[in-house]
């Protein structure tokens, strides 16, 4: 190991421009460090890169020397996949430039940008695109296997906005790929994840979009859950594209807006947000309430920004994770019931389940016009998080993640899973998340952008 890193040092120093961190240099620790505290990996270099050229570099190195490849943006990936022991992590932190261009809607933006990069310096035009929900995640994991959020059902998904990109591949060639220029690989990275390649520029489509949203949650408490979530089933699919509801399951935080009495207690929200008028997100409000009174509810105009950070804290770096997901075609009675079981039984209060409505723009896509690892059906996207401020606690957490998943799995469309949340996937269980003919698409592509496979460190798609 200790030849092994001196090697790699050495070459990547005299063919890169950015700073290259090694085991025995100051700071090692805190470039190693990752989101989920439960990944604690030592890798043989860090590769901080500044240009396309210095990936194509560290790229050529690692292949070189036999060298593991983790790429990393935000630092994000539930599994680990962005740091490695032993290998090569392509740090791409520093390409996190963002330029706008307000006249035509695009964005330009750095492969190692932050959510919160691209919503800051689209806001200042009024304008915005389909990130996630945590400002923190970095822009390039999120987006390469689709990328769900607050815009979804009215911009689709965050590969649905993506007009190009700069790709460096296995070989080190710095290519674009466009609908013109490399189609395959542009439909290949927009859902394939980083099979293909290290992503350094996207250029994003951008939408007119706040300063200010209304924003509404109402709570209601473990035994309102089913009362609830057959409410949010019969009137969300209902809903103009401009208004979004994310169905919760999480503890009561001891916010201003929330009665005492209710402070850390378990129980269900529907968290509503209108992008058009004050006047449509009341009436769908009023709703979501009339029939079922909630514990209580906050409801308030909100800066866009705001609610783009509003998880921030609730996902801060240090907690040690685990998720799973399933897709759903409906909130039927058998769902609701095995949601209804599962919740109460969470032992960490930080833990929570999370359900993005997809359809309107989500749907509006046609299945193959991208490499998307789901279908384009109206359906929802349940994610079980647990999260814990300690590895003990993780354990128990751990279970309850994958035995709610197991009892709500059979419930669901039967379409693989989304793939930003396949953590340590095989093969077979990547081949049904996308459907064997897309898949084998997807191999074929490899099979000429990265025949030896060298960017296997995520929803792994083998060269056919």
């Amino acid at each position: 190991m200790t030849q092994l890193a001196s090697d790699i040092l050495g070459t990547l120093r005299a063919t890169m421009k950015g700073p290259v961190i090694g085991p025995n240099d100051p700071g090692y620790d805190e470039a190693r460090k990752v989101w989920n505290a439960a990944i604690d990996r030592k890798p043989a270099a860090i590769a901080r890169c500044q240009s396309a050229d210095d990936v194509s570099a560290a790229v050529m190195g690692a292949v070189e020397h036999g060298l593991e490849i983790a790429v990393r943006g935000g630092g994000h990936s539930m599994g680990g996949a962005s740091v490695v022991d032993d290998g090569l992590v392509i740090d791409l932190s520093m390409l996190n430039e963002v330029s706008v261009d307000p006249e035509a809607k695009r964005a330009r933006v750095g492969g190692g940008a932050l959510l919160g990069d691209v919503d800051k310096a689209a806001q200042a035009y009024g304008l915005a695109t389909t990130t996630g929900m945590v400002s923190h995640t970095g822009v390039g994991g999120l987006t390469l296997g689709g990328g769900m959020g607050w815009l979804t059902r009215q911009a689709g998904l965050s590969i649905d906005n993506v007009l190009s990109a700069e790709v460096v591949t296995a070989d080190g060639r710095i290519l674009r790929a466009d609908a013109n220029e490399n189609p395959e690989l542009y439909w290949a990275i927009r859902g394939g994840g980083g099979n293909f390649g290290v992503v350094t520029e996207f250029e994003f489509r951008l939408h007119e979009v706040g300063p200010l949203v209304q924003y509404g949650m109402l709570f209601w408490g473990l035994d309102q859950g089913p009362d609830a979530l057959r409410l949010a089933r019969d009137v969300i699919p209902t809903l103009p594209r401009e208004i979004n509801v994310v169905i919760a399951a999480l503890n009561a935080p001891p916010a201003p807006f929330v009665p005492e009495q209710y402070h850390f207690q378990p129980g269900y929200a529907l968290v509503v947000v209108g992008f058009g008028s004050n006047a449509q997100h009341e009436v769908a409000l009023t709703r979501l309430r009339e029939k079922v009174p909630p514990l209580f509810e906050h409801v308030t105009p909100l800066p866009y920004l705001a609610l783009q950070q509003m998880l921030d804290q609730a996902n801060a770096w240090g907690s040690h994770c685990y998720d799973k997901a399933v897709y759903l075609e409906e909130f039927t009675d058998d769902a609701i019931e095995v949601i209804t079981e599962y919740v109460p039984r969470k032992t960490s209060p930080l833990s929570v389940m999370l359900v993005y409505r997809l359809d309107e723009a989500y749907s509006e896509v046609g299945e193959d016009e991208t490499a998307f690892s789901g279908g384009r059906s109206p359906r929802y996207n349940v994610f079980v998080v647990g999260v814990c401020p300690t590895a003990e606690a993780l354990v128990a957490e751990h279970d309850w993640v994958r035995e709610f998943w197991e009892a709500l799995h059979p419930r669901g469309l039967g379409v693989g899973i989304y793939v930003n949340a396949l953590i340590d996937a095989d093969e077979d269980r990547v081949r049904v998340s996308y459907g064997a003919a897309k898949y084998d698409r997807l191999a074929s592509i490899k099979r000429t952008y990265d025949p030896g496979n060298v960017f296997h460190r995520n929803a792994n798609i083998k060269p056919a």
